[in-house]
């Protein structure tokens, strides 16, 4: 069984939606929103990119390693990673898609 999103209003009087896990624990938490419908277009954006998001590991090479202010910073480097704009991406899989099945209307009679 899939995670569940459950939306619920805070101490605040916000609206919020988060993620548990099948066993009911809480994977994560959203920001505060406005209204109801900002709120479900959140839990729609999250099903949308969860899948593809990329992992950025920021944690150190070993586990009880030195503090970052006493590590060395040329062992390890810091490696970049460049963001595609969304509508790049889909720019860019409509190309590939065109590409291989050919002319929309190759045919029509």
């Amino acid at each position: 069984m899939a995670g569940m999103f459950e939306l619920f209003v805070d101490a605040e009087s916000c609206f919020r939606f988060r993620l548990t896990a099948p066993d009911g624990t809480v994977m994560a938490v959203s920001k505060a929103f406005d209204d109801k419908s900002a709120a479900v277009a959140g839990i729609a954006a999250v099903r949308e990119y969860a899948g593809m998001g990329l992992v950025t590991d920021l944690s150190p090479m070993a586990c009880g390693a030195a503090p970052p202010e006493a590590r060395d910073v040329s062992v390890a480097p810091v490696r970049e990673v460049r963001r595609i704009p969304d509508a790049d991406l889909h720019a860019r899989a409509r190309a590939i898609r065109r590409e291989a099945n050919g002319p929309r209307w190759a045919r029509a009679v």
